[in-house]
């Protein structure tokens, strides 16, 4: 198993020892953070999400001060492709971004490694968290918006475009079957959804329905929920708590992540130490 990073150290901007970059583009922020070779991280920023790559580029490059990094670790929303970042509508024109070929430009010298943000979460909360040792093992992500990710064998299932757990997109109803107009369940069951005014018991009911589904697909040893919606982690564990309880042959235990706010981005670093590492 792969040595998992470390908590933020203070160091000199300007020191010349080697270091990693990692970014985690989300649907409302996008955090960075420089690291030593073993994934210990030594600064961190955040900015605002932005459709434009360069700010964020140039605020890697602030975090930099000069160096050029060992290895690139990326994580973002929706699923990262050759020519675009599909299934990613909460930031304007990342369809058409080729995000990895970007970021191959402006690091030249550095091998750079992109995954989905959800998939490189529960692979952190697998390898040092609160996954650790579950097979398998079911990851929620409850923030800006809604996926999900399945760690079966020790290895996060990606499906065969990627996009395997993006319950977003779900149907909420036998009336969607066949429409192409139905809104998807990330327009109920999200962040952004009680931001634009679902009322909280209905999020909470169909969350709880959707999950109970999806728990008794995958029989999971342990739920884990992740993403920026865990800071009410106290009035959302009790509905689900009992919706599990009640209706899934096999309820497993459910948690918060161990780092819930920020498994991406140590997930995007994980993937920079690996890229790092000497191949023999």
């Amino acid at each position: 198993m792969s040595r998992t990073p470390s908590r933020t150290q203070e160091a000199s901007p300007g020191s010349a020892r080697p270091v990693l970059l990692a970014l985690d583009f989300g649907g409302t922020k996008t955090a960075l953070t420089v690291a030593d070779p073993h994934g210990t991280r030594l600064q961190d920023r955040t900015i605002q999400a932005d459709s434009d790559l360069r700010r964020a580029l140039d605020a890697a490059r602030t975090l930099l001060a000069g160096r050029e990094p060992l290895a690139v670790g990326v994580s973002t929303i929706g699923i990262p492709g050759p020519d675009g970042v599909a299934l990613a509508p909460n930031i304007p024109g990342w369809d058409r971004l080729p995000l990895e070929r970007e970021l191959a430009k402006e690091f030249p010298r550095s091998p750079v490694r992109v995954a989905t943000d959800v998939k490189a979460a529960a692979a952190h909360e697998y390898a040092s968290g609160a996954l650790a040792g579950c097979d398998p093992g079911l990851y929620v992500n409850l923030g800006t918006g809604l996926a999900v990710a399945v760690v079966a064998h020790g290895t996060v299932l990606a499906g065969r475009h990627g996009a395997s757990g993006e319950i977003g997109y779900n149907l909420r109803g036998l009336d969607d079957v066949g429409r192409t107009d139905h809104l998807p369940l990330e327009a109920a069951v999200s962040g952004k959804a009680l931001q634009q005014g679902v009322p909280t018991r209905e999020f909470l009911t169909e969350l709880a329905f959707h999950l109970v589904n999806l728990t008794i697909a995958v029989d999971p040893e342990r739920i884990v929920v992740g993403g920026g919606m865990v800071r009410s982690w106290h009035a959302l564990h009790d509905p689900l708590r009992r919706a599990l309880d009640a209706a899934v042959p096999y309820p497993p235990p459910l948690a918060p992540a161990a780092h819930p706010y920020d498994a991406p981005l140590l997930g995007a670093l994980t993937l920079a130490v690996e890229a790092a590492r000497p191949r023999t």
